[in-house]
């Protein structure tokens, strides 16, 4: 019989004092309800932060796996200059210079048919902040993705891709066929831990005003100077989305173990 796993009852112990409060406590169902209007913020930023994250880190590690040199070098400059530079300094980064710099690149480069009248002049305060953390937030965890993409194709044996070339299969069918669903039982695993750390991550989001969570936290705590209160139940609702994420991910872990010995 397996042991019981003491940490779980700790964590679960503490999330049932807070939910707890949160139904007795008339102040802590009106924080909750407040703050639940950032629930929604919080989980969109980080699943479309972590598509997109998802989608560059694929291009960036198929890239060092060129033949051509220059990409691969480029492909491990990105993934090293973006994985020593932290998320926050990047997201002001992003924000307030990668913002207004694309938004001149745009219309420098579509120039004539804005002074055609076919296309409006583009401006810095249309690409929402919302949208600045979101593209800083995939970027930043592109090149983490990037690496788990690498390792997982790195995995998959040479032989079975000679294999599969003297076969005559394109580079196309050889990914698609043979690397791409042996690589994805193996990446699955630490990519459900980078979007368990993207969530929490996303809470910094709150830095550009973008009313998530710990924004709405933030604004209530200032408001009221409920502290304690408001940040048990801000902690309370990370907490559960992480920690049913986490519990998710052990399960799939054990499912694709226990495939593997079957296989």
């Amino acid at each position: 019989m397996q042991k019981l796993p003491w940490w779980l009852v700790a964590t679960v112990v503490l999330a049932a004092l807070l939910a707890w409060n949160i139904v007795a406590d008339e102040s802590y169902q009106k924080i909750a309800n407040t703050l639940g209007q950032g629930l929604l913020t919080t989980i969109g930023v980080t699943l479309m932060a972590f598509v997109l994250a998802s989608i560059i880190g694929l291009l960036i590690a198929l890239a060092g796996f060129s033949k051509w040199r220059a990409v691969r070098e480029f492909s491990r400059f990105y993934i090293e200059i973006l994985r020593g530079v932290p998320v926050l300094v990047l997201l002001f980064y992003i924000a307030f210079v990668g913002a207004p710099e694309l938004v001149k690149l745009y219309n420098w480069m579509l120039q004539w048919p804005i002074e055609q009248g076919w296309l409006d002049k583009a401006r810095t305060r249309d690409f929402t902040l919302l949208w600045r953390a979101i593209f800083a937030l995939s970027i930043s965890y592109s090149a983490f993705i990037a690496e788990v993409f690498r390792a997982g194709i790195q995995e998959v044996s040479k032989g079975q891709i000679e294999a599969a070339q003297a076969l005559g299969l394109n580079g196309w069918q050889r990914f698609r066929l043979i690397i791409w669903p042996q690589a994805l039982r193996k990446i699955l695993p630490p990519l459900g831990n980078d979007f368990v750390a993207l969530i929490k991550d996303s809470s910094l989001v709150s830095v550009l005003g973008v009313q998530d969570i710990t924004q709405l936290g933030k604004v209530y705590s200032s408001s009221t100077f409920q502290f304690f209160e408001t940040y048990n139940v801000v902690a309370f609702m990370y907490l559960i989305l992480t920690l049913s994420l986490s519990l998710m991910i052990r399960g799939l872990e054990q499912y694709l173990r226990r495939h593997e010995h079957k296989r």
